[in-house]
């Protein structure tokens, strides 16, 4: 990657919406570049999607909680079948896989308190494979939406 591909993976983080040509005039080259630049960002998987952020309140789902999970026994079969078994949650929006005393940090975002409970009591805990859980209410929320390369 260049400078020229770093400023354009900056400017498409920040708002994924921008034109080919508007970012094509920012950065002084031809549309033709720029729009063959993204391209090739693309194939190469730098660039792996284009999304919309939602207001998670809005959309009523305002309380976010990270939920610590160590599984037992801690074998691939065990973590990768958890796995899947988390991403089918609606409720998860991101999920960690650890090492260290816990296999699991996953971020959940849910109506309120009693949905948060019935998510920890009544879909993680009946699983046989659960050996601890423990959770915590996220007050704030920060994700940076540029990320530089190094």
């Amino acid at each position: 990657m260049d400078e020229l591909d770093s400023a354009l993976v900056r400017m498409l983080q920040q708002d994924g919406r921008r034109t080919n040509r508007d970012m094509a005039q920012a950065l002084d080259i031809a549309p033709s570049t720029c729009l063959e630049r993204i391209r090739s960002l693309r194939e190469r998987g730098i660039l792996t999607g284009f999304h919309a952020e939602a207001d998670l309140a809005a959309i009523g789902r305002g309380l976010q909680a990270v939920i610590a999970v160590r599984v037992h026994p801690p074998t691939r079969a065990v973590i990768e079948g958890f796995q899947a078994f988390l991403e089918q949650m609606p409720e998860v929006i991101s999920l960690f896989v650890l090492t260290g005393n816990d296999d699991f940090l996953v971020h959940v975002a849910v109506r309120d308190t009693d949905h948060l409970h019935g998510v920890v009591l009544d879909k993680l805990t009946t699983r046989p494979e659960l050996a601890n859980v423990r959770t915590s209410v996220v007050y704030g929320h920060l994700r940076k939406k540029v990320i530089s390369p190094s």
